[in-house]
């Protein structure tokens, strides 16, 4: 059975391949040619996920081809919002993969990059935000957020990222965003300002708790992901999972945006609050792993019941 397959980026993939010999369809052909043009795939006997509908086992871990695919824009799927994330600082710690999957609900796996889980703290400015036939609303579009984070997927091998907390300096984002996404927002007073020589101060204060603080700013260079490596694990997800419980249903949301421009920024300041808040040891050091994106524009697409 063929798949459609419209995104010019998987369309050309798929026809730089050489691997389309036999009874394969379309979808399997082009995640071989992604695999193919990687090097990172063997070129026989590779037993990923078919992505074509109806194309048979699904894979329990996703495999690089996996992770590639979810880049591509969906196709058939009308967006429902428009955003941008900009100044985004990407904190990472590494945790013992077992403390992550006891957190996480049914029908989520916790995904690990060389046998780690990771945590990611993730302060950034929201803008722009509307919905697909609206413009943007000054006061209501533009505010800080601030995310707890690790990095999961599903039983079919799709991976994304779970929330844990997401704090935003906007009432009625946060009304929207629990309501329609079933996502964990908390109201918070924040404040986040460039200053002198592009020093970022970023704070944050939920009621009843201490202010959390950020300073940082960008570094000189600036490059994208390599396919593989862990920064492009942390930062390059385009799923977002989330869960009701009065039904236990387990949802997903796709995005889609450019690869990030990542640097490697100078932070001066950066809380771990948001561990304990969580339920969760505070690590005791600075992140291990620490990446800063001037941002890129984001298409939100509605949620998905997964199962």
């Amino acid at each position: 059975m063929d798949c459609e397959i419209r995104d010019p980026i998987c369309r050309s993939l798929c026809e730089l391949s050489d691997l389309r010999e036999g009874p394969s369809c379309v979808g399997l052909s082009c995640e071989r040619a992604i695999g193919y043009i990687i090097g990172t795939l063997p070129r026989l006997g590779h037993r990923g996920l078919d992505l074509c509908p109806g194309g048979g086992a699904a894979m329990k871990i996703p495999d690089l081809a996996m992770r590639q695919s979810m880049t591509c824009r969906p196709e058939g799927r009308s967006p429902v919002m428009y955003q941008r994330w900009a100044h985004l600082l990407f904190l990472h710690w590494s945790v013992e993969p077992d403390v992550i999957q006891a957190t996480l609900p049914p029908g989520l796996q916790v995904d690990t990059h060389d046998g780690k889980a990771w945590l990611g703290i993730v302060p950034f400015f929201m803008q722009g935000l509307r919905p697909r036939f609206l413009p943007a609303v000054p006061g209501l579009s533009n505010f800080p957020e601030l995310n707890l984070r690790t990095y999961v997927h599903d039983e079919q091998g799709r991976p994304g990222v779970w929330f844990y907390s997401l704090d935003a300096h906007q009432r009625i984002a946060v009304a929207i965003a629990r309501t329609f996404f079933s996502l964990p927002y908390i109201y918070s007073r924040m404040e986040a300002k460039i200053g002198p020589e592009g020093w970022i101060a970023f704070n944050s204060l939920r009621p009843g708790t201490e202010q959390q603080a950020f300073r940082y700013r960008a570094g000189r260079d600036l490059h994208t992901a390599e396919p593989g490596s862990l920064e492009f694990f942390l930062v390059e997800r385009y799923v977002l999972f989330s869960y009701r419980p009065r039904d236990k249903q387990l949802f997903m949301g796709r995005i889609h945006h450019r690869p990030y421009p990542l640097t490697h920024p100078e932070v001066a300041a950066s809380s771990r609050d948001l561990f304990s808040l969580n339920g969760f040891r505070d690590p005791g050091h600075p992140a291990e792993h620490v990446l800063m994106s001037p941002g890129v524009d984001v298409t939100v697409y509605g949620l998905e019941k997964v199962g």
